[in-house]
């Protein structure tokens, strides 16, 4: 009777261990990609023949693989602009820098805080399922300690994977008024020494920044899955400011 109730409680152990990982898997089973800007930049409209864009992408994240500039360039002339490059003829430029891009994962922070104050996951849960069953002695702590192993078999099978792309940019239109530019630096010098530099100047193109972070988030999703929808979202977003 004993071994039957072993065998039972293991059983719904396992079951229950596996409900956060049968969530997940359920509930992020589609691939959900988002794009957010930081701020609106709103630039005044021109005449055709000033649809000029010149277009400088940089990368100084870890990946490098990450190139976002074709799609950009192809979205803007799908837009009737012209990319060129000499930016001494171009009416705009692009620039942008991707930051970072790689994965994280909320899912652990996520189970933590649903499972409410005291409860440390599978395996608390395991052994509370063990204690209504009547178990006792090693056989029973037995019990407990194969379901909390089982849990945790079974949420290694399914995670909640994000990846990130953030990147920042900067605009500059060129316009028929004069924009005055100072700019201040505090260089270090070693590490008991500083200096200071400073310039000004007088240009006719004005300057904005933002900041463009694009998500892609699916159960055991695989970064190159990921890549392009981030690489699309990116691209969208910075093409989409003209």
């Amino acid at each position: 009777m004993n071994i039957l109730k072993l065998a039972l409680a293991s059983s719904v152990i396992i079951s229950l261990a596996g409900c956060g990982a049968l969530h997940t898997s359920v509930a992020k089973r589609n691939l959900d990609v988002q794009t957010k800007m930081t701020s609106s930049i709103f630039l005044d409209p021109v005449e055709p023949a000033q649809r000029t864009i010149f277009v400088d992408v940089r990368n100084t994240s870890d990946k490098p693989e990450f190139d976002i500039k074709p799609q950009v360039v192809a979205n803007l002339r799908a837009k009737g602009y012209q990319v060129i490059d000499s930016p001494g003829q171009a009416h705009y430029w692009l620039q942008a820098n991707v930051l970072q891009v790689g994965r994280t994962n909320g899912r652990d922070a996520n189970r933590a805080f649903a499972a409410g104050p005291g409860m440390a996951g599978g395996a608390v849960t395991g052994y509370a399922i063990h204690r209504a069953t009547g178990g006792s002695g090693a056989a029973g702590l037995g019990a407990a300690v194969a379901g909390a192993a089982a849990g945790t078999i079974v949420d290694a099978l399914v995670e909640d994977v994000y990846y990130t792309a953030i990147t920042d940019i900067q605009i500059m239109e060129r316009f028929g008024g004069t924009v005055s530019e100072r700019s201040e630096h505090q260089l270090l010098q070693g590490d008991s020494g500083s200096t200071s530099s400073s310039y000004q100047r007088q240009t006719d193109m004005r300057k904005y920044q933002s900041r463009v972070m694009s998500y892609a988030n699916q159960a055991n999703l695989k970064w190159p899955e990921a890549a392009p929808q981030l690489t699309d979202g990116v691209a969208r977003s910075l093409a989409g400011l003209f």
